[in-house]
């Protein structure tokens, strides 16, 4: 029994590195998309869509078979899960992979006071520590000289931050719907991102890219191989350990993104960069170790 509860552990972790190592990673290929003439927003339907019609089974089999109950906050985690993946794809693409990537890793404590203030959780005083180190640490990124104050620098700040905004809504309406399985949520964040990327199109008018085949296949096979893989992947090993302890591995991203970006492009982060980085890490490190109790 302790054999295989051991092994358990141990692909659970494998698990979840493997998705933080992929999403790290993800960035690349959507770079090589657009440069083929797939945009980000293009990439991100393509993407999603060929990952959510895979759930389009499970869907109209729950649907015929019960009642589905709070559709309101199902269209509000979908709404948020698909600003969060269209906002974070389209930075990745536009910015500098390492600022990107940690302007969005503030969304953990985005996600304590969103659950503070929906779902009356307590605020202890470690929480609310490490929620002052990661805002000194988005002042010390965000600072720009120029203009005197801590201001994003352009679109793919803005992009990252909303993203992180996003992403902790998204969480904490994932935590409000527990009596939904984990297989409703995935297809609903799924169809999100769907909905939300066409709706952009539609708005700004973006003519359908005039790409090659294997472009379109590419994108759709990142769909199936990389958002189905990552999102079964982390499935499984959030299901089999503590939630503070598979956010610490997560953090694993930041590590593989850090060197793929050494490795393929020129970006280079300045010090100020990496000490408001290095803080805002640390509090996402802190804030992943806290259980947090309700109020009664």
């Amino acid at each position: 029994m302790m054999i295989r509860m051991n092994s358990e552990n141990n692909l659970a972790i494998a698990c979840l590195l493997f998705s933080a190592s992929l999403w790290g990673l993800i960035w690349y290929p959507l770079r090589l998309l657009n440069d083929a003439g797939l945009s980000g927003i293009w990439s991100s339907l393509v993407m999603y869509l060929a990952a959510a019609a895979l759930t389009l089974p499970l869907l109209f089999k729950r649907q015929s078979s019960q009642k589905i109950d709070n559709k309101g906050a199902l269209l509000g985690l979908a709404m948020a899960a698909g600003v969060t993946n269209v906002a974070f794809v389209v930075a990745l693409i536009e910015g500098e992979i390492m600022r990107v990537m940690l302007l969005f890793y503030l969304s953990p404590l985005w996600t304590v006071l969103f659950g503070r203030w929906w779902l009356k959780e307590k605020l202890s005083s470690r929480a609310v520590l490490f929620f002052c180190i990661a805002m000194l640490g988005s002042v010390v990124m965000l600072w720009n000289p120029e203009v005197g104050k801590p201001w994003p620098r352009g679109l793919s700040d803005w992009l990252a931050l909303l993203a992180g905004i996003a992403f902790s809504i998204n969480n904490v309406l994932a935590r409000k719907l527990s009596g939904h399985s984990m297989a409703v949520k995935t297809a609903v964040t799924w169809w999100g991102v769907v909905f939300v990327a066409t709706v952009i199109i539609v708005i700004a008018q973006s003519p359908l890219p005039n790409v090659s085949a294997i472009t379109w296949l590419g994108a759709g096979l990142l769909g199936w191989l990389g958002i189905v893989a990552m999102t079964v992947a982390v499935l499984y090993g959030l299901a089999r350990m503590p939630v503070y302890r598979s956010s610490v591995i997560m953090l694993f991203e930041l590590i593989v993104a850090a060197i793929a970006a050494w490795l393929l492009t020129d970006e280079a982060m300045t010090g100020q960069e990496w000490i408001g980085g290095g803080m805002i890490l640390l509090a996402a490190y802190g804030v992943a170790m806290i259980k947090v109790p309700k109020e009664n």
